[in-house]
């Protein structure tokens, strides 16, 4: 019995995390290749100001974060009644069909419709992916560790999108890196078909988690706050970056897409080993160290006049912001533990994410246009060390209400015991 369900624990994983690392994976692929490929479009890249680019990219890609935003919470509440593993199934058919749609679309239109597809598919697979994964390990200590590796299929996805997508558009053109990716998808599809029960985990329609509730907490508030600050900074960075860079470094095409490597590498590193070390000494103070890593990474990066210096702060963003979703993700899922229905507390995380994704393209562009890249890179670093006050408060927070909450649990034990001392005490009594 325990030999099956430890199958199924794995079935579920493989799954979640081939979808979440292939989401990511096309997520990226597009980055390197998008401005160059609007430029083609154009006829001319000198017809366009840099500015203007600017503001066209970050538009485009922040469409999948903007459709992704407005789902993510309408998939939090079907995740109720429908249970975890339709909404995934959904998503990857339609990730199918946004990589069918970038390598085949030839017009702004095409591709900016195949980047909001991606985020119906990307709310799906990440609320319910992650929902799937916090019910089947109610483990704490587990949880930190599987949360962490299934987390480390975004940097992966990451790692490998940006070069195929630069490498393969430099090397076949356009359809080569989106109809490779579609291969992959289409496996993935297959593997959940043949092997995970759609009926799993639909009995978590009984317990609906009150948004209200969610909403109303200041743990979840400030968690949420956190992984949107942290995620800002490498949103921002993959529309402003490549055109910065071909202005003022001028790397050659393939470098646009292994700039990002160290950020990739730092996440996958900051969510694979960190998960187990957040639990032991603590998420939120983790999470702290974090946020500052993120926050000085951040304002180092403008300040970088070759292609080699830009390695050590992109290092620390990528490891800073996967050591915050490692301690920060698995922390969501304990809270409303009592509950039981993953699927609304993972869709404001999810939220948070989106946001980021949403806002720092179209923010970030039109920021750089007025104050340059320089100070909005600074800022964003700025505001992630200015949240760590509200972390260390959750912290104490936190250890304050564990601590009743064990002070709690002794008393009940001791008044159970004193209970059964005097039933004992009055049964010899009446004999």
């Amino acid at each position: 019995m325990a030999e099956t369900r430890g199958n199924s624990r794995a079935i579920v994983v493989a799954v979640v995390y081939l979808s979440l690392f292939l989401d990511n994976v096309l997520l990226t692929v597009v980055v390197p290749i998008i401005p160059d490929y609007l430029c083609t479009l154009d006829g001319n890249s000198t017809t366009n100001s840099e500015n203007d680019e600017n503001g066209r990219v970050g538009l485009l890609l922040s469409s999948k974060a903007l459709v992704q935003l407005i789902l993510n919470p309408a998939v939090g509440i079907f995740t109720g009644t429908l249970g975890y593993t339709k909404p995934l199934f959904l998503g990857n058919l339609s990730l199918l069909l946004a990589a069918m749609l970038f390598a085949f679309g030839q017009t702004y239109e095409v591709l900016f419709l195949a980047r909001s597809i991606q985020g119906i598919s990307s709310a799906c697979i990440g609320v319910s992916g992650m929902s799937l994964v916090a019910s089947q390990y109610p483990e704490e200590d587990k949880r930190s560790k599987i949360m962490g590796f299934v987390l480390g299929s975004i940097a992966l996805g990451v790692l490998v999108g940006y070069p195929i997508g630069s490498v393969l558009y430099d090397l076949e053109g356009k359809m080569a890196p989106f109809l490779l990716v579609s291969c992959f998808i289409v496996v993935t599809i297959c593997l959940q078909i043949f092997t995970l029960d759609v009926e799993m985990n639909t009995e978590s329609s009984d317990r609906n988690t009150s948004w209200t509730h969610l909403l109303s907490d200041p743990y979840i508030l400030i968690i949420f706050g956190a992984i949107w600050c942290s995620t800002s900074p490498m949103a921002i960075l993959e529309p402003c970056l490549p055109i910065w860079l071909r202005t003022h470094i001028k790397p050659k095409k393939w470098q646009l897409g292994t700039v990002f490597i160290p950020d990739s590498v730092g996440y996958l590193v900051g969510t694979n080993f960190f998960g187990m070390i957040a639990y032991r000494y603590g998420r939120s103070k983790i999470a702290v160290l974090a946020m500052l890593l993120v926050g000085i990474s951040a304002i180092l990066i403008p300040s970088s006049q070759t292609m080699s210096q830009l390695i050590v702060p992109h290092l620390g963003m990528g490891l800073g912001i996967g050591v915050a979703d490692a301690a920060l993700v698995p922390l969501l899922a304990s809270l409303v533990d009592q509950n039981g229905n993953y699927g609304p507390v993972y869709s404001i995380q999810q939220v948070a994410v989106s946001l980021a994704y949403s806002l720092g393209p179209i923010a970030g562009g039109e920021m750089v246009k007025t104050i340059g890249f320089q100070w909005v890179m600074r800022i964003v670093g700025l505001m992630n060390v200015g949240y760590c006050p509200l972390l260390i408060y959750l912290s104490l927070e936190r250890r304050k209400l564990l601590t009743q909450q064990d002070e709690k649990r002794d008393y009940e034990t001791f008044q159970k015991s004193v209970t059964r001392y005097e039933r004992f005490q009055d049964s010899d009594d009446d004999l």
